[in-house]
């Protein structure tokens, strides 16, 4: 298990960085999440982690690429909801990486 030092707490994460315990997401697990990733974390960010925790909260699943493409174009505008725009925010991973960074699991069909 790896640990991540929040706020003077450990954080455990999973061998691939994931939280191990979701309740442990705040705002600040997700802007140290980030700086693992060389990140930092800006509005258009903050609006997709925001509509992913959404997502998770309706369905109990962390989406695929192609799901949150359809449903960022849903609740945000196609002008933000489409490939361009996520792999541009998330280094061309945006399903695994937003998915870290909002507190989630790793989507479930993603490598």
């Amino acid at each position: 298990m790896n640990a991540l030092m929040v706020a003077g707490h450990p954080v455990e994460l999973d061998a691939d960085g994931y939280l191990v315990n979701l309740a442990d997401w705040s705002p600040a697990v997700a802007e140290a999440l980030a700086q693992r990733e060389a990140m930092a974390l800006q509005a258009e960010h903050w609006e997709i982690l925001e509509l992913l925790r959404d997502f998770y909260a309706q369905f109990q699943l962390s989406p695929a690429t192609r799901p949150l493409v359809k449903y960022a174009a849903l609740k945000l505008g196609a002008d933000k909801g489409n490939s361009a725009h996520l792999n541009r925010l998330f280094k061309g991973t945006p399903a695994k990486l937003a998915a870290k960074l909002a507190g989630l699991p790793k989507p479930t069909n993603c490598l």
